[in-house]
């Protein structure tokens, strides 16, 4: 979106206001926040608890995930870089997945070593690492946030195609509900569903599709779990896991959902969940 780059001299408070508008079509209570996105929007402006940048580095993480469930719950690491011209591509398996540790989106995903394009790879890689993401949407977490390179082993899910998200969404340390992200690279969807796995009749920014039957997953009560304990000392938090070889593994803890402007369908449901929050 134009405005990031435009008005990316505005100091965080009025540069939300306007992004928020863009999106929204209307101003957010950013102060005294009644919905989900609006209290994104305080704890962005208001809630700089040093632990969530932390937690929201990709490779920082994996200390905190091993000390409190375990490092059997951490999808296996391949190597760490400072730039991508230390990575040693000779070095690694012929599957294998690249990513940034201090933003989102920059995943780099290699299934035959034989096919890859090293230099594109590269070349991607290095835009992304030069981004300081707090720009993007004020995620003050990013903003001093030390950009490396990991490389991780490469995992798909029961379809043999693709890895699903199981986005648990935390409040007071109680799970509420789980987003289920898939069909990522063509035709993006997301469907919802309680903690007994009922179909949830909204959507956040990408469309569901009740049609598609998501098989409830074999170790969902153990995910809500590990959730609990990733999430009992946060008001609220968003906890990943990926399952692969039947086991569970770790995807990443979000603090800032979407950057507080993702839109609800129907809109009541931004104040429903946002109820589910208190600060």
């Amino acid at each position: 979106m134009t405005i990031r780059f435009s008005l990316k001299f505005l100091p965080d408070y009025p540069y939300c206001q306007l992004y928020y508008f863009a999106k929204m079509k209307n101003f957010g209570n950013f102060k005294n926040p009644k919905t989900f996105n609006e209290k994104i929007n305080w704890r962005k402006l208001y809630d700089h608890n040093p632990l969530y940048t932390k937690l929201s580095d990709k490779y920082a993480v994996r200390e905190y995930i091993a000390e409190k469930i375990g490092e059997e719950y951490l999808v296996p690491l391949l190597g760490v870089w400072n730039n991508v011209n230390e990575i040693d591509f000779d070095k690694l398996p012929s599957k294998f997945v690249l990513k940034c540790t201090h933003d989102s989106g920059s995943i780099v995903i290699c299934k035959d070593k034989g096919d890859f394009d090293t230099e594109k790879a590269k070349k991607k890689l290095n835009i992304c690492q030069k981004k300081n993401f707090y720009w993007q949407a004020r995620e003050w977490q990013y903003k001093d946030m030390e950009p490396k390179i990991i490389a991780e082993k490469y995992l798909v899910d029961e379809s043999s195609i693709e890895l699903k998200d199981y986005k648990i969404f935390c409040f007071g340390g109680k799970p509420e509900f789980i987003q289920v992200d898939f069909n990522r690279f063509n035709g993006h969807k997301r469907n919802l569903y309680d903690t007994d796995w009922n179909f949830c009749d909204f959507e956040i920014k990408y469309p569901s599709n009740k049609n598609i039957k998501i098989k409830k997953p074999s170790q969902l009560e153990n995910m809500l779990h590990l959730a609990e304990i990733l999430s009992k000392e946060h008001s609220h938090v968003r906890v990943d896991f990926y399952i692969a070889e039947n086991r569970i593994y770790f995807g990443e803890l979000t603090f800032t959902h979407g950057g507080g402007f993702e839109k609800f369908k129907p809109s009541q449901y931004d104040r429903k969940i946002g109820d589910l929050w208190k600060i």
